[in-house]
């Protein structure tokens, strides 16, 4: 248990973006799931699918939610299967 008021408020700051954080990893781990059964499947929409999985990627990536090279590996295999 934090001690001091700053420690309290970063305590209260960590849940808060470990949230945002798992809400963002969920967001892009269904992208990836919507993208590749699309590709899977030849749906016509495949490649806007594959875009938007490539982007929420990339953003998450960018914000330091999931590490780059992570984030690179997995928009290359993406790419790489559509």
């Amino acid at each position: 248990m934090a001690n001091h008021k700053s420690a309290e408020k970063r305590h209260r700051q960590n849940l808060k973006k470990r949230e945002r954080n798992k809400l963002v990893r969920a967001t892009v781990r269904t992208a990836i799931k919507k993208a590749k059964t699309a590709v899977e499947n030849k749906e016509s929409n495949a490649a806007d699918l594959v875009r938007a999985a490539e982007s929420l990627l990339a953003k998450a990536a960018s914000k330091g939610i999931v590490k780059k090279a992570n984030a690179s590996r997995r928009i290359s295999r993406i790419a790489k299967s559509s």
